[in-house]
């Protein structure tokens, strides 16, 4: 039987397909040098996975991936939380960066 597949609508329109290493890479770049296991990430990636195809759509916005891994990580490690948010975000200036710490 062959697997769902899901794919992500971008930004600009451009379609692409899911990919679970896509999200692993990201988490460590996130989690770098911080005390998070890899297996607490491949949990994270496999509970976005899990929330995403329990939606039954062939597609999702990257936006909505986006949040839902920033909303793991806020809860995991505030710092990976951080890094992520600020490349996801691109904050523009420090004052939005410093009110996104303010949240925390």
């Amino acid at each position: 039987m062959e697997a769902p597949r899901l794919f992500v609508v971008k930004k600009d329109g451009r379609r692409e397909q899911y990919s679970r290493e896509k999200i692993i890479t990201g988490l460590r770049k996130a989690c770098e040098k911080r005390p998070i296991s890899e297996a607490r990430m491949e949990a994270v990636a496999s509970e976005l996975e899990r929330e995403l195809f329990a939606r039954g759509e062939n597609e999702v916005a990257s936006a909505l991936v986006g949040e839902k891994l920033m909303e793991a990580l806020r809860g995991l490690d505030p710092v990976a939380y951080i890094r992520f948010a600020s490349v996801y975000r691109s904050f523009g200036d420090v004052e939005s960066f410093r009110e996104e710490l303010a949240q925390l």
